[in-house]
């Protein structure tokens, strides 16, 4: 039975990942932070007790800022592969805490690298690189793209990801990055623009909000299954030789293009209920985000399954779905026109 690492758990591609690991028949150990607040919601329906017979998922804590942790459960695990997902992965948010994201993103992946390479383990490294590394360049970006970060997050994203090619190249360890371009589900944070918008539709159709508030509605990205981006990652992991690869769909689209499509879905006119906050609006804009992702399909034979417009429905009908069943629960839920700009920049 083959062991993995996984830090990053309890986000959206963390819980995909660990279903599809434990799927494969993995035994899975992955790092949470204290919180004094439950924060494993994407993660309870794959949790057993520990007791229990026959149980392979383990939760540990443990914190990229924290180079000890990660020591000391490296040597107790002793894994066949590890995935770094951990990071503040909120490019707004990064200006407003960049010295954390740095720490966290840029730093937090040399301390497991390093940890990697001091406990002397053969194992295999997956790096969460980004599409915001490239920043300003022109579409479509390839894996020989240049690089122009336009934040504190793709800065310290862009630091990871050379981090694990210098290790690969200067200790030669089994380190493989993935240059993810943005990939979406009903798991994404609410605060990530695409979840913000599906979940504001729910509300508003079920009359519990008025507005939706956003900023830069012609930003183009390339958005795909966050599920396909997963597979992908282990992919690479099962190669001989470990390399660099960019995910993606190949189609970009902009913030107005989802809204269309989503308010659409829910019979509703957007123009009706959105509106234009300058506070959403970041310092620096990655405007146009675009995969070439002609490597991974020739080399790992890797496709994305879910269309842009079925990613749009899938996510409206879960949160229509889920904001439909705390009500029928009685569920207390909070208007969001009075929610502070900080919750939804």
């Amino acid at each position: 039975m083959k062991k993995a690492i996984v830090t990053g758990s309890t986000g959206q591609d963390g819980s995909y990942l660990i279903e599809f690991l434990l799927a494969k028949g993995y035994e899975i150990h992955a790092l949470k932070r204290r919180s004094s607040s439950f924060n494993t919601d994407r993660l309870d329906h794959l949790y057993k007790d520990f007791h229990d017979s026959g149980t392979r998922f383990f939760l540990h804590y443990a914190d990229l800022t924290d180079g000890s942790s990660l020591t000391r459960l490296l040597y107790d695990v002793r894994p066949d592969e590890v995935y770094n997902l951990a990071a503040q992965s909120h490019v707004k948010v990064s200006f407003e805490i960049p010295e954390y994201t740095a720490d966290v993103v840029a730093t937090g992946t040399l301390r497991l690298l390093e940890a990697i390479r001091l406990t002397g383990l053969k194992c295999r490294f997956y790096q969460a690189s980004s599409s915001e590394m490239f920043g300003s360049t022109s579409p479509p970006q390839s894996e020989t793209t240049v690089f122009h970060p336009r934040s504190p997050y793709a800065c310290a994203k862009l630091f990871g990801h050379t981090i694990t090619v210098n290790y690969r190249e200067s200790y030669r360890l089994h380190a493989s990055s993935g240059i993810l371009f943005n990939h979406e589900s009903p798991r994404r944070g609410e605060t990530f623009v695409t979840r913000k918008i599906t979940r504001a539709i729910a509300h508003i159709k079920l009359g519990l909000q008025n507005k939706l508030y956003i900023g830069n509605m012609e930003a183009r990205r390339d958005w795909g299954y966050a599920p396909d981006y997963v597979r992908a990652m282990w992919m690479m992991l099962q190669q001989d030789v470990p390399d660099d690869y960019v995910i993606g769909t190949g189609e970009a689209h902009s913030v107005r293009e989802f809204l269309d499509l989503a308010f659409a879905h829910a019979n509703l006119d957007w123009h009706e209920f959105v509106e234009i906050d300058p506070r959403y609006f970041r310092p620096a804009e990655a405007d146009h985000l675009l995969a070439d992702a002609s490597k991974a399909r020739r080399v790992l034979g890797w496709q994305p399954s879910v269309t842009f417009k079925d990613l749009v429905r899938i996510m409206v009908e879960a949160d229509l779905a889920d904001v439909e069943s705390k009500l029928r629960g009685g569920e207390a839920l909070l208007r969001s026109t009075v929610e502070s700009p900080g919750r939804n920049s």
